[in-house]
């Protein structure tokens, strides 16, 4: 393991137990953890994002602050959903944010997960073509993207400019060198893995996956991990690609760990159905550092991916989860082979 960053699912609610009440809470929140992430080491600064809920959406602004506020932690999502997007328009977007970073960004996209609301993609203009499905599309959205990432033109310039135009064929504007190699897939399956290695995108698997073999989610994790990587040199692309996954990380070093997170010590994967199919979920790992250390060296997919994204209770506030990740990465990460 070489990379360990924290994954918030950026959640807010008025209620008096919350320390994200508003919007506006979550969001400079999110910039002060990313900040006070990068001072005590860890690695990379993702967010979660979803449409029609009170958690982060639109995740270009907030990066671009983070960006401008930290030096060397990386930044990301952990994912878009494709089938939202307007491919060019993310890309000037993608592209800004990583400029103002210095190319820091790391960002994760997918077809997206279950939804607040029907179709909702709908609502954004966004209809599959005939003869295809939503899916289709969020991956058909993935392909776009990832071409005019490249910084090849494609556009027939103006006759009559406003401004004059460079040579040949127009690119979207800015662009940034290198983030085509920095965009993630969230894959659920082993075969959506392998056709992300296909396409040349880093892996990003998350705490479930959409199948279920009956071996512990750990091992089929793994294993989607090793036919990701088979798939990428079967595709011969020359670069090493990057894999994360998610885990739920608790350490219990004092009373306030044990009144949140004392009851999941006993956690176990579970199996659920999910996009109508069914689903296995990995455990939550709570407990004291010995047993931590213990139980994450035994996880197969932990040790074959190289980021290790920890999810966090961000409505606990800044402080909390800056002790979490603190106790993570000064006592349990070192005996990973973390650094």
């Amino acid at each position: 393991m070489k990379k360990i960053g924290f994954l918030s699912f950026g959640h807010w609610n008025p209620s008096p137990h919350s320390q994200t009440r508003s919007a506006s809470d979550v969001l400079h929140q999110s910039i002060d953890l990313a900040v006070g992430a990068e001072e005590i080491g860890v690695d990379g600064a993702y967010v979660r994002v979803h449409h029609f809920a009170r958690q982060l959406s639109s995740p270009f602004p907030l990066l671009a602050a983070m960006g401008a506020r930290t030096k060397t932690i990386e930044l990301g999502t952990g994912v878009i959903d494709m089938r939202y997007e307007n491919p060019l328009y993310m890309a000037e977007d993608a592209g800004s944010a990583d400029l103002i970073s210095n190319s820091r960004l790391q960002l994760g996209v997918s077809r997206g997960s279950p939804e607040q609301v029907v179709d909702g993609f709908r609502y954004f203009g966004h209809v599959p073509r005939e003869g295809s499905d939503a899916s289709d599309m969020g991956r058909e959205h993935t392909q776009i993207l990832l071409q005019v990432l490249e910084g090849e033109g494609f556009a027939e310039p103006s006759p009559r400019p406003m401004f004059a135009n460079p040579p040949g064929l127009l690119r979207l504007e800015p662009h940034s060198p290198g983030l085509r190699d920095r965009i993630w897939w969230g894959a659920g399956s082993r075969a959506t893995a392998e056709w992300a290695a296909e396409q040349g995108m880093n892996l990003m698997s998350s705490t479930l996956l959409t199948e279920d073999t009956g071996v512990p989610f750990h091992q089929l994790q793994a294993e989607q991990i090793q036919r990701f990587r088979d798939a990428w040199k079967a595709a011969g692309h020359e670069r090493t690609p990057r894999v994360s996954v998610s885990r739920s990380v608790f350490p219990i070093v004092n009373e306030m760990d044990r009144a949140y997170f004392g009851r999941e010590t006993r956690s176990e994967d579970s199996v659920g159905f999910l996009d109508g199919g069914n689903a296995r979920f990995g455990k939550t790992y709570a407990g004291e550092i010995e047993d931590l250390i213990r139980d994450l060296k035994e996880d197969e997919a932990v040790d074959a991916a190289d980021t290790l994204l920890l999810t966090i209770p961000n409505q606990l506030g800044v402080d909390y989860n800056l002790h979490i990740l603190e106790s993570i990465v000064k006592d349990v990460a070192p005996a990973l082979g973390w650094r």
